[in-house]
């Protein structure tokens, strides 16, 4: 998630130095810039650029800011709104898809806050059909019956999920076993049902949830055991509470195509691996890629596991876990749009 912080009191910027600071040492914020007063120049600016907005102000200024520029629940970033003096952080805009009522619980937790979260599962103790996506990593079809089957859920009714029986949903089961959020659904299998996809029912209405890619490039030293590699892994999954089994590639460069620890752990997770060529990799830009001068010197690219994520992820992919090492193992994790 790439977040912006935005400010116009002095004690507000305070805050927000503060707070970009504790966010840079999570792995799962890929970028934090903060801005400082001019909102009306800086908001039309941060609404196409960040996943998430946190403005620090009053909320009538914040609201009367953001009104123009709001399109939609799928497209508008996730806002959140703290007052000066770091009471309260309230879910403002996008907060399931876009994240805003997770973001908002992380913030509050950070600053000893108090999260403010209206939205109408949320209250309820339901977990919403847009929640599942937005925690799955999964797209919607059809956005508009996102509406119907929440308030179907909010009513209690039962939610039919199909899914292919030749692919591995423990992700799902796990995800559904867990939540403290209430649903009623069952699982049904069917193999007219695409592996990538989960099939929700009710009534005469149907969504269709697809997999987007998830890849996690890997750089590790020469002869890394398989064993130090997976825990580099699990560490980072857990950090994004994704199982194993929702993972769909990994992926290093090609100068790794021989490195054992990855081709074992390929094996045992039962994951495929792609090497990326290392004239791809020379080609590839992004200002989310962090840049390693040794492995420039020694390889000619700027980073492998960064790179090689965000390649086999596909075109507009982003980084959902940025390079992070793990006592000689590099992982980063992307997710495709």
């Amino acid at each position: 998630m790439k977040i912006a912080l935005i400010s116009v009191s002095d004690k507000g910027l305070t805050l927000a130095n503060d707070l970009k600071e504790k966010l840079n040492d999570d792995s799962t914020i890929i970028k934090v810039d903060s801005y400082h007063k001019n909102v009306k120049k800086y908001f039309p600016i941060l609404f196409d650029e960040y996943d998430a907005i946190i403005a620090i102000m009053a909320s009538g200024i914040l609201i009367r800011s953001i009104a123009p520029l709001i399109e939609s629940k799928i497209t508008d970033p996730a806002v959140l709104n703290v007052d000066d003096n770091g009471n309260f952080v309230i879910s403002t805009l996008s907060g399931h898809l876009g994240g805003a009522n997770k973001l908002t619980e992380k913030i509050a937790g950070l600053i000893d806050a108090t999260p403010v979260i209206t939205t109408s599962t949320d209250v309820n103790n339901k977990l919403g059909i847009d929640v599942i996506a937005k925690d799955l990593y999964l797209s919607i079809d059809d956005t508009k019956q996102i509406l119907f089957f929440n308030k179907a859920i909010l009513d209690g009714k039962e939610i039919s999920l199909t899914v292919n029986p030749n692919r591995n949903f423990n992700y799902l089961f796990d995800y559904l076993n867990s939540n403290t959020l209430e649903i009623n659904v069952s699982i049904n299998f069917s193999s007219k049902v695409n592996t990538d996809e989960i099939h929700v029912h009710i009534d005469e209405h149907e969504m269709i949830l697809k997999e987007r890619k998830i890849v996690v490039g890997i750089g590790c030293r020469r002869g890394k055991e398989c064993e130090k590699i997976y825990n580099g892994l699990t560490q980072s999954i857990d950090e994004l509470n994704i199982d194993v089994s929702r993972i769909n590639l990994l992926a290093s460069a090609e100068i790794k195509q021989d490195e054992k620890g990855i081709l074992e752990l390929s094996q045992k997770l039962s994951i495929p691996v792609d090497f990326v060529e290392l004239d791809k990799l020379r080609l590839f830009e992004s200002n989310d890629v962090a840049k390693s001068e040794f492995v420039m010197s020694k390889f000619g690219i700027w980073g492998v596991c960064e790179p090689s994520a965000l390649i086999m992820a596909g075109f507009d992919s982003k980084l959902i876990y940025k390079k992070t090492s793990y006592d000689g193992v590099t992982i980063s994790i992307a997710v495709s749009k």
